[in-house]
């Protein structure tokens, strides 16, 4: 259904809330030179689509914009930055491209008013630089890492070689030195003996649970 409003009444208005009514289509660009009062415009929830009208700019005195929940697409206009007494703005789960430059009232703005949009990039998001291609082959993945780590053969000989040579300092060690060689030796007693303690007295708690 279409309405039309004619006469002062759109002079006088303070906030147009459109929300939750699956509008669909673009957004008119007359929207923007409604009125120069509007302090508070909200279309969020609806189907919309198309890109943010550059018109919306003309809209000097507004504190609140939300276009959240829609299918808009492209980029945020750099002239909205020139909306010096926008407070709220939120384009959540919608839009791709880069965010505008953060001047004016766009410096207060977080990631929240942007949440949602994988494809938008800039600040306060992620760096656009970091935005590559979704997915890579199977190869790529496998060169690359074929590059960034360790052969896994060389690993393994180079490990086995290493605990040969240490097994092998250690019999020089205790060949060469009767105090080591000794002391080697009790240690060996000492946990053959404490492994027997251990074996008898666990199973004589059995046979005594038993």
């Amino acid at each position: 259904m279409t309405y039309s409003y004619k006469g002062d009444i759109l002079e006088q208005m303070f906030g147009i809330d459109l929300s939750c009514n699956n509008l669909a289509g673009k957004i008119p660009p007359g929207l923007g030179r409604i009125s120069s009062y509007i302090r508070a415009l909200n279309l969020s929830h609806n189907n919309l689509s198309g890109p943010i009208p550059v018109t919306f700019s003309n809209l000097k005195q507004i504190e609140s914009l939300d276009l959240s929940y829609n299918n808009l697409n492209g980029k945020i206009p750099p002239q909205l930055t020139e909306m010096t007494f926008l407070a709220v703005f939120i384009v959540a789960h919608n839009l791709s491209g880069t965010t505008p430059e953060r001047k004016n009232q766009f410096r207060t703005f977080d990631e929240s008013s942007y949440d949602g949009n994988p494809l938008l990039c800039g600040p306060p998001l992620h760096d656009c630089t970091k935005i590559g291609p979704s997915s890579k082959m199977p190869e790529d993945i496998e060169g690359e890492e074929s590059d960034s780590f360790i052969d896994m053969g060389v690993f393994y000989i180079s490990f086995v070689v290493t605990c040969i040579t240490v097994l092998l300092g250690i019999v020089a060690v205790l060949y060469i030195n009767p105090y080591w060689r000794r002391a080697w030796f009790n240690l060996i007693e000492v946990c053959i003996d404490t492994s027997y303690c251990f074996v008898v007295v666990h199973y004589r708690r059995e046979d005594n649970t038993i």
